[in-house]
């Protein structure tokens, strides 16, 4: 006899009987692959750090206020602040229902104890140094009037309050919850309240940033440090590969999806590659040259004008950043909303003038002496240019090429005659001019050292009135350009490469990439 085929109804129902038992199709996790040229060197916010540092811990914490695109301040985890007694007492509102990633909800007694932390010296905290006797205010109170409220009481107002708060190198003054820390005080891990968590840190090999679940976003688009951060994929790793070549292949490979801080050689390559898109944003750092004006031949303003005159600027950054910048002779960056009118009379080359100026003083051939380095190849580039338009004008530059970690030390001791730099962003004006301007005998690394322009500097950290800040800089920049302390050639710009497939990747003045928002599709 033929065996009875099961009914319709059967069938469906062995089916369903089938699925119960069989395991449920994970969901792919989405994992976003970028590269860090070297390891991050901790993950306690703005103490043992470095830019890489940096740009990695800015996806775990939060501050009670950041940095947005066009450089003002605005909210984080504080919703809103007043400002009293005459300028010295800043009263922020916390936002409500922000998790830390244990879960923990923050409150006013997490913003304080994360505060106090921050201005122990055993923290060794890199902004310490603002608010001691010699910094822009002294923090004298710092209180917790109830639980969404924190009260900051300085000696004196200032301007740069709010703005050193956020500095992403002073690790945006993060608010963590105390568990970060050991019963001991010796650092563990950051609980922050970012929209990733710490994954694991393979040292040397990569970090991997998590999604938090638990993240309580901002509603406002997101600028800058400030504004909404959605993390948009599940795990970002960051990947270190020193070797940019390697990089580049990894990315054209597929097993990377971003490389941020693209070299400038590799764009143009890049840029042909069907599978690969390209972002090129203006950035804040300067390259220059500088002249250490207590040199016996260089302390002659005369000579150092004459460099500046004797070259094409324009050229330089062209050449160098191939198109991606432009040039810039002034101590504020261009995309810096104090960046007036005033901060575009610079140096046009006058070859007459300067070989004019040469011969008022007594210049006769002797060697200058250019320090450069190679870890950053435009600015040696821009060192090969200038010496170049200086021999046209008879001015014998010798470059002399040290590693980083060697010129870098010469700087901070002020020991050279010339040097090709590069200073890293400046998201407020005061210090764009503070990292150049000082007294020579107490801070050597420093390049101008003029006394009226650092009382017209104290006054612009003194005053939030933009108008009077305005006028201090234009005057500033006046007397930059007269004394020739150093030639600002241009600002630089924030490069990536991304593969087609990333979507929502964008970079912004502070050259440090930010993967909140950013999905891979």
């Amino acid at each position: 006899m033929l065996a009875r085929r099961p009914s319709a109804a059967a069938m469906v129902g062995l089916t369903l009987a089938c699925l119960a038992v069989m395991p449920t199709q994970a969901v792919a996790e989405t994992v976003l692959r970028t590269r860090l040229n070297a390891d991050i060197r901790s993950t306690d916010p703005g103490t043992n750090r470095d830019a890489n540092t940096d740009g990695v811990v800015a996806h775990l914490v939060e501050g009670l206020v950041a940095f947005r695109e066009d450089t003002s301040i605005g909210p984080m985890l504080a919703e809103n602040w007043a400002v009293s007694n005459e300028g010295k007492t800043y009263t922020f509102r916390l936002r409500q229902g922000v998790k830390f990633h244990n879960g923990a909800t923050m409150t006013a007694e997490d913003v304080v104890w994360s505060f106090k932390r921050w201005l122990d010296p055993a923290t060794q905290w890199r902004c310490l140094s603002e608010f001691s006797p010699s910094g822009i205010a002294r923090i004298e109170k710092i209180e917790a009037p109830d639980a969404q409220t924190v009260a900051v009481t300085l000696d004196q107002p200032t301007a740069l309050f709010l703005p050193t708060l956020a500095r992403p190198d002073c690790g945006q003054t993060a608010v963590i919850h105390r568990d970060s820390v050991g019963a001991d005080g010796k650092w563990i891990a950051p609980i922050g309240t970012g929209p990733f968590k710490l994954g694991e840190w393979k040292r040397g090999q990569y970090i991997d940033v998590v999604r938090f679940d638990g993240y309580a976003s901002r509603s406002e688009p997101r600028s800058g440090y400030a504004g909404a951060k959605a993390a948009e994929v599940d795990r970002v790793r960051f990947n270190v590969i020193p070797d940019s070549s390697a990089a580049k292949a990894g990315l054209l490979s597929g097993s990377l999806d971003v490389i941020s801080a693209l070299g400038v050689p590799d764009l143009e390559d890049l840029k042909s590659r069907s599978e690969v898109q390209i972002s090129v944003t203006p950035a804040l750092g300067l390259t220059g040259i500088l002249f250490q004006t207590k040199d016996p031949l260089l302390k002659d303003v005369r000579i150092r004008r004459a460099i500046a005159l004797c070259l094409d600027t324009a050229e330089i950054a062209g050449v160098v950043m191939q198109g991606t910048a432009r040039a810039n002779n002034s101590a504020l960056p261009i995309g810096s909303p104090f960046y007036s009118e005033v901060q575009t009379h610079g140096y046009t080359q006058n070859i007459a003038e300067a070989k004019k100026l040469l011969v008022e003083a007594g210049y006769r051939g002797q060697p200058v002496k250019m320090i450069a380095n190679k870890r950053y190849g435009f600015v040696f580039d821009s060192a090969v240019l200038v010496q170049a338009m200086a021999q046209g004008i008879g001015i014998n530059i010798e470059i002399e090429v040290l590693d980083w970690a060697t010129q870098l030390d010469r700087y901070n001791r002020g020991d050279y005659q010339a040097m090709a730099f590069v200073y890293s962003a400046r998201l407020d004006p005061s210090l764009s001019f503070e990292m150049l301007t000082g007294p020579k005998a107490t801070q050597p690394r420093k390049i101008w050292d003029n006394p009226e322009a650092q009382e017209m500097l104290r006054q612009s950290m003194m005053t939030d009135d933009a108008a009077k800040r305005q006028a201090l800089f234009d005057e500033m920049h006046r007397r930059f350009i007269k004394d020739v302390p150093m030639i600002v050639l241009f600002n630089g710009a924030e490069l990536a490469a991304l593969r087609k497939n990333v979507r929502g990747y964008a970079g912004w003045l502070y050259p440090e990439p930010r993967f909140w928002g950013v999905s891979v599709q």
